[in-house]
Formats: structure tokens, C-alpha cells, sequence
């Protein structure tokens, strides 16, 4: 079949001699580790990088490809640049971070001249007051928001026939392998953007599934943390028990690295309280031979049957794969409560009440106040907001609060049997470190716990459709399964460009 990228003019932007080459030389699949190298030695600047991305971003995102990954540009990363190249000269740098470009989900918060929607036209002219608390850990910690990037509209929590990575404001993300393979979603922008080398590493969202899914299908790494690790606040809400913010990355030193810098105890935020891996350096964890003596578990049982031959067969190579590499593999293992009968409705309830909360916080002047606002407008504007229906966000504006019988008794079944009958269960029966699931098919259960998993490319299909292999564990349980993604990781070097026309 003909690559659909393949039929499509490229066109380029003239740009400085050195840039270009350094561009198409060195700077494609660049590591963090590589560029601060390249910043130290004066090599490049940060400023330099921020123009070579956004030659890459007009090139392949908006021209060419046209992979649309990204729904806004940062009229600011320039100057931003700039003075970050200006402190390393003077004051030294901040870390590992410092003046590296990364793109972020457009349902977090950025106090700036950026906007913040969700990828929604009800939502297209919002500016949010402040910088939501991982913002402030990021330029805290040196980096560029080099922009924003489109999503599944409102987090895939709006329509139930709505394409991955598609939503009214920004349009459809393509997944940079093959136009017509999945995207993956909701935070489909956040992996086209790192798979196609827009930007350096990425920041999405999960409230089940949204970071893994996209991941696995734009062959990076994602890592979907404990809930409580990173803060919540000032991210556009679904779920105060599953949302969490993630990094999304070309390898697992520079996910762990993103990672570190995004964690921090937030006092508007309650669970990060609880965070147990405080004086973790997640790199100490990047071990060549960080499968040996593991016990995985492969949850092979429904998740397995999801896969076609040619998927199938790559997963179990990679189970293969992980007992060449020490790992006691116990094949299969089986979730008690994997047939049980799951909802939404958790959600439902949640995600009305999480985003009136927020809603109320914007500027008034944007007219949306609360979810029927968001209906209403809606409705309104007609196909361009309404393509794919409202059908998710109109059940929610149905529920009746958070005291409802149905939310309570259905928050207690849904913590039980995700927890003490699901992850906690087969992970004590088996003395387990970690279960693997294919792609993001086993996200649903470990999402409901608050769980953390981490995927990784594992391989491509005969058509050249990535897959990723993930795994899961307890609570703070992210340096052993750092161990363990890194080991596979350095066994087997999945990961190969998007070959463009």
C-alpha cells in the first residue's frame, strides 16, 4: 500500500546553513544527554535548537506529512531561549533540563500566550491565569515550552465514536508511521510530536489508557506514574482518582529524566503528599541488566486475545525476549477481577464535578461556566464543535453529585476490585515485580487503581505499525519498573524512525 506521506509536497523553510545540517545531521533522535553536551560545549544554543524544531515543526507538522501534532506554537520560546542561553553563560545551568524544548498536552494549564482548550472550540480563546504546578516544575527546571499540542478532544471523554487524536480546534493527528495506522489517544499530539522529532520529549495526561495507547503506537516509551506522583492541578480534569500527567520520550533515560523533574508535593493538591519516591533519583535505576532476577508475570488471559497474528507474534518474542535477559517469566498470570462488570460511571460522576471546579477558575469573559455551557455551546455551533457527538459529556451532565449512591457504591467496587482483587492480588500470589500487557490493552484496571505502568517499543508489524510492550506494578512501584523497561530497552533497540517522502 502506498505511504499516504509519500504523495505530499514537502516544503522547506531556508534557514542558517549550520542549522540545516546540524537538523538533518545531528539532531534527529537527539537525547537529552546529547544536547546538553552540545549546550555545554557551544556547540548550539538553546535558541538555536527552538528554531531548528520550529523549521522541523513547519516542514513535517503543517507542510509535507502534515502530522498536525501540534496545536499551538509558543510566541514566546524564542526569547525564552535566548535568555536561558544567557543564564548557562553567566550562572551555569540549571540541570539536565535547562533550555531543552519540550511540548505539552493542550489540557494543561500555562499562565502565557498560549491557550489552553483541550482541543475544544468552547474552550479556543482560554487563557488560563497561571501555570499549572508541573509547568512551574518544568521552567523551574530550565525548559522550553515550545508549545502545545492537540489532542482527543477533551480527553477522549466526549463523543463515543470520536477518533484518536482528533478534535474540533485542532483538527486530526496522523500517526508519523503511516497515515492510516491508529494515532492513539487522548494524547496522540504529545507522541506524533516526539515519534517525528518536533520537539525533544513530551508531556501527556491519562486517565486510562490516554498516555500508553499513543505511546505504544508512535514506538516511544510512556510512562504513566502512580496517581499522587505529579500534580493535578491546573490540568483539565476527568477523574481526581485516575487523572495523572506523564512523560512521554524517544528512549527510558529521557522519560526517567522528564519524570524527575515533573514530581513535586503540591498543597493544592493533597495526594502528592503521599509520594513515596521524594529522594528517588530515577536514573540510579537505569540498569543494562535491569531485567535479571525479575519475576514478571504476562497477563496473557483476554489481553492477549485482542492481538492479530502478526501483533501476537511480536509480543510473544518479547516475552521470549525478557527470559533471555534473566527475568523469571511466570506465563500466564491471570487478574481476578479482569471479567468483572467495569463502568464509567466513576468517571462520569467525577469528570462533572472536576471540570465545574475548573471552569469556574477561567476568565468569565470565555461565557463557559460548567458543563451544560460546554453543551450548550456546543449545540450552538453545530457540526464544527458537534462531528463526532457529545453523546459522553451529556450522560455526565446527567449525574447527580458526588454523594449519589450509584458514584459512591460504584467508587468503592471499582478501588476493590482494581486493588486488593485486581493488581495487589495477582502481584501477591505470584511474589511479582511486574505484569506485562500488551500496547495499553491491560490499562483499564491498573488505571483504576491509581497503578503505574511504562511502555515500551517493542517492535513493528509487517506493515510497519509500531508496538509496545508495557509494564505495570504497585503503587510507587516506578524504579523497578524503570529497571525493567530500561533492561528490555538496551536488550533489544526497537525503537526507528518515521521514514518520510
Amino acid at each position: 500500500m502506498t505511504n499516504p506521506f509519500l504523495i505530499k509536497e514537502r516544503k522547506n523553510l531556508v534557514i542558517d546553513p549550520r542549522l540545516e545540517n546540524l537538523k538533518n545531521d545531528w539532531l534527529i533522535e537527539a537525547a537529552i544527554e546529547d544536547i546538553q553536551l552540545k549546550l555545554d560545549n557551544k556547540e548550539v544554543s538553546s535558541h538555536d535548537l527552538v528554531l531548528m524544531y520550529l523549521d522541523r515543526i513547519a516542514e513535517i507538522d503543517q507542510s509535507g506529512p502534515a502530522i498536525n501534532s501540534l496545536i499551538e506554537v509558543n510566541p514566546d520560546a524564542l526569547q525564552i531561549a535566548a535568555s536561558l542561553d544567557y543564564e548557562r553563560r553567566t550562572k551555569g545551568s540549571r540541570g539536565p533540563l535547562h533550555g531543552i524544548p519540550i511540548v505539552i498536552k493542550d489540557n494543561i494549564d500555562t499562565g502565557d500566550n498560549m491557550h489552553t482548550s483541550a482541543g475544544s472550540l468552547a474552550l479556543a480563546d482560554s487563557y488560563a491565569k497561571e501555570d499549572a504546578f508541573l509547568v512551574k516544575k518544568l521552567r523551574e527546571a530550565g525548559a522550553v515550552i515550545l508549545g502545545k499540542t492537540n489532542l482527543t478532544e477533551w480527553a477522549n471523554f466526549m463523543g463515543e465514536k470520536m477518533p484518536t487524536g482528533y478534535s474540533s480546534r485542532g483538527g486530526q493527528v496522523l500517526n508519523p508511521y503511516r497515515a492510516d495506522f491508529m494515532v492513539g489517544g487522548s494524547s496522540a499530539g504529545s507522541a506524533a510530536a516526539i515519534a517525528a522529532n518536533l520537539a525533544v520529549v513530551s508531556v501527556g495526561t491519562e486517565t486510562s489508557g490516554s498516555i500508553l495507547s499513543p505511546a505504544s503506537q508512535n514506538s516511544l516509551v510512556g510512562i504513566k506514574p502512580t496517581v499522587g506522583l505529579i500534580s493535578r492541578t491546573g490540568v483539565i480534569p476527568i477523574s481526581h482518582t485516575q487523572d495523572t500527567a506523564g512523560p512521554m520520550a524517544r528512549t527510558v533515560t529521557d522519560a526517567a529524566v522528564l519524570l524527575q523533574a515533573l514530581q513535586g508535593v503540591d498543597e493544592k493538591d493533597a495526594i502528592t503528599a503521599s509520594n513515596e519516591l521524594l529522594e528517588t533519583n530515577y536514573t540510579d535505576h537505569l540498569l543494562a541488566e535491569g531485567v535479571k532476577g525479575k519475576r514478571i508475570g504476562v497477563a496473557r488471559s483476554t489481553y492477549f486475545d485482542y492481538l492479530d497474528e502478526d501483533k501476537l507474534e511480536i509480543m510473544n518474542s518479547a516475552v521470549d525476549k525478557l527470559a533471555e535477559l534473566g527475568a523469571e517469566v511466570i506465563d500466564s498470570v491471570e487478574i481476578p477481577s479482569t471479567e468483572a462488570d467495569w463502568d464509567i460511571n466513576v468517571l462520569l460522576y467525577e469528570f462533572k464535578s472536576g471540570i465545574n471546579a475548573y471552569l469556574k477558575a477561567i476568565d468569565p469573559a470565555v461565557g463557559i461556566r460548567n458543563l451544560g455551557d460546554i453543551i450548550k455551546f456546543n449545540k450552538e455551533t453545530g457540526e464544527p464543535a458537534l462531528k463526532y457527538g457529545q453523546k459522553v459529556l451529556e450522560e455526565s451532565e446527567e449525574t447527580k453529585g458526588l454523594l449519589h449512591p450509584v458514584y459512591l457504591k460504584r467508587l468503592e467496587k471499582d478501588q476493590y476490585l482494581s486493588k486488593k482483587n485486581g493488581i495487589d492480588a495477582v502481584m501477591k500470589e505470584h511474589r511479582l515485580d511486574a505484569i506485562v500487557f500488551p500496547n495499553n490493552y491491560g490499562a483499564m484496571i491498573p488505571a483504576k487503581a491509581g497503578y503505574p505502568s511504562i511502555t515500551v517499543p517493542a517492535g513493528f508489524s509487517p506493515k510497519g505499525e509500531p508496538v509496545g510492550i508495557t509494564f505495570t506494578g504497585g503503587a510507587y512501584s516506578e524504579p523497578v519498573l524503570l529497571e525493567i523497561a530500561y533492561g528490555y530497552e538496551q536488550g533489544t533497540k526497537h525503537r526507528k524512525l518515521p521514514v518520510f517522502g
